[in-house]
């Protein structure tokens, strides 16, 4: 049954971004949270690695984000990343107040820290290989618990809502549709803010280490009511992923290479260290690049990771998720490498945001992997996401609560309107334009490009996404439809994103031009609708 639900701040999405945002609200707010599947069913949830923060006396801030200036190959805007990296022990050691409990050395108070590529330091946190699970979970009881906050699991949002504002005369976000993915019914939401915490777009590719969740909603539905986005074309592919015909999207995290894990050839034989001297501590777009270039030039399937020459308590204790779940698969990483392939992993561009989290409509916020901050620049260096989304998410929060008073009652707003719509009775549309997209995505917008293959990719995103449309106009939404629709929207995105780079750099790699620009530059797309310059962003 379709309603309307008035709130003082609106999040979709519930991951790590979410949920910080929504914990950081004045208790006084009405809060709604958008969770698409359950709580537990987002790419924070899967998340084993760690978060990057300076909490070692030998460690430095001006190191960390030396370190990730380095990996964003030139275009990290250096206000941001000071921003994230100085801000990122208070925003851990909230994590912490919370009860979030992270590794701990051996029979010691320190916390355990390992070290991840491009770190030049150990400053990764984590709780055993399942970081993600202990920091989402720490936080979804706690928003559980918060007696402002009303949680609505398997509800998908559908398009924002916007209407001029009266003061400003720009144009404002008041609320958006959400669909409840069970009955099927579409309501709208109305607030005064409304925050965009959806993750990021790895979905539009064919072999992915996300969730199925992760289908670029929030940057397609911000680009559709006239926000800008940035940088789409940097997306990072993570080097290892399970190769395995029953394993669905499961990483292998990079702490393995961290802790000596060695990549190797069908033969055995390592081969990192003829592509960068850190050898497997790369960076992670170096690493991705040299193993899709040896599975092509020999053809193989797959290669492997291998830590089994590490005592195999050490194994157990370090990595158990990993552990338990290979051998789920007939594979003991104690005594055998681990079969791996690169998959879209991490969505380095998106909408675009100052240090508060403010997108270019008023009273809208992106935070997470949904946001393009200027941290990552052309390649996310491993670890900083977590970082990067509880950062933002208490910069955000501080700025809702800072102007919620001064925010006017949005307008009427009308209810959903299917009265023209039917259901429809061939769906088989839907699975074969998503099948299509993804894996034209992977084979001319993947890991290394060319302008011809950038160009069918264009062609073939442009036919999809009339047949989607005219789909969309006469038919009544599903999960699977607005998923598909968000889904091309990015594609597009990230196509012409990718089509305006002239040059190789980070994660862009392209042999047209493999060579880097003498000037580094973000790549900006403006849409026809383009809501306003709220929002400043500065290089350095």
């Amino acid at each position: 049954m379709k309603q309307t639900h008035i709130y003082d701040v609106l999040i979709i999405g519930s991951g790590a971004a979410g949920l910080a945002v929504a914990l950081q609200l004045d208790p006084n707010l009405r809060v709604a949270l958008i969770s698409k599947a359950s709580l537990q069913g987002g790419a924070s949830w899967l998340a084993q690695g760690g978060i990057a923060a300076v909490f070692d006396k030998n460690d430095s801030s001006d190191a960390h984000i030396a370190d990730t200036l380095v990996a964003g190959a030139g275009l990290c805007h250096e206000d941001a990343v000071r921003f994230v990296v100085e801000n990122g022990p208070a925003s851990v050691q909230w994590l912490i107040n919370k009860g979030v409990d992270f590794t701990r050395e051996e029979g010691q108070t320190t916390y355990h820290l390992t070290q991840e590529g491009g770190h030049s330091h150990r400053r990764i946190l984590h709780t055993a290989d399942a970081t993600g699970k202990e920091i989402t979970g720490t936080l979804v009881d706690r928003a559980i618990a918060a007696k402002n906050i009303d949680i609505f699991e398997h509800h998908c949002a559908v398009d924002l809502v916007t209407q001029a504002d009266s003061n400003s005369r720009k144009i404002r976000c008041t609320g958006s549709y959400i669909l409840d993915i069970n009955s099927g019914a579409v309501s709208l939401f109305r607030a005064k803010s409304v925050v965009l915490a959806t993750g990021g777009a790895s979905k539009t590719y064919l072999y992915t280490s996300n969730p199925d969740g992760a289908s670029g909603d929030g940057i397609a539905m911000a680009w559709r009511r006239g926000c800008r986005v940035a940088n789409l074309e940097f997306n990072q592919f993570h080097p290892t992923c399970l190769y395995h015909p029953k394993a669905k999207s499961f990483l292998i995290t990079e702490a393995l290479r961290g802790e000596g894990a060695l990549l190797k050839l069908p033969d055995g034989s390592a081969f990192m260290h003829n592509f960068h001297p850190d050898a497997e501590l790369a960076p992670r777009d170096v690493v991705a690049r040299a193993i899709d270039h040896e599975m092509k030039r020999l053809g193989s399937d797959c290669l492997y990771l291998d830590i089994s020459h590490k005592p195999a308590d050490f194994i157990t204790e370090h990595f158990p998720t990993v552990y338990k779940h290979c051998l789920e698969f007939g594979i003991d990483i104690t005594t055998d490498p681990i079969p791996v392939v690169p998959a879209a992993h991490y969505t380095c561009g998106g909408i675009i945001v100052n240090t508060k989290g403010q997108t270019d409509l008023l009273n809208l916020y992106a935070i997470g992997e949904s946001a393009f901050t200027g941290l990552h620049g052309a390649n996310r260096m491993a670890s900083n996401s977590l970082l990067e989304c509880l950062v933002y998410a208490h910069a955000a929060a501080t700025e809702i609560n800072n102007l919620q008073d001064q925010i006017t009652e949005p307008d009427f707003v009308k209810e959903w309107d299917e009265s023209k719509v039917a259901d429809s009775d061939e769906d088989v549309v839907i699975s074969h334009n998503w099948d299509e997209l993804r894996r034209f995505m992977w084979d001319y917008v993947g890991i290394v490009r060319t302008d011809k293959r950038l160009q069918r990719a264009e062609h073939r995103i442009k036919l999809l996404q009339k047949e989607i449309q005219e789909y969309y106009s006469n038919y009544t939404v599903s999960r699977d439809l607005l998923e598909l629709r968000n889904l091309a929207t990015v594609a597009e995105l990230i196509i012409r994103c990718a089509l305006q780079r002239k040059e190789s750099r980070g994660l862009h790699y392209t042999l047209d031009y493999p060579e880097l620009s003498p000037i580094a530059k973000d790549t900006i797309l403006v849409p026809f609708n383009f809501a306003g310059q709220n929002v400043i962003i500065n290089r350095r």
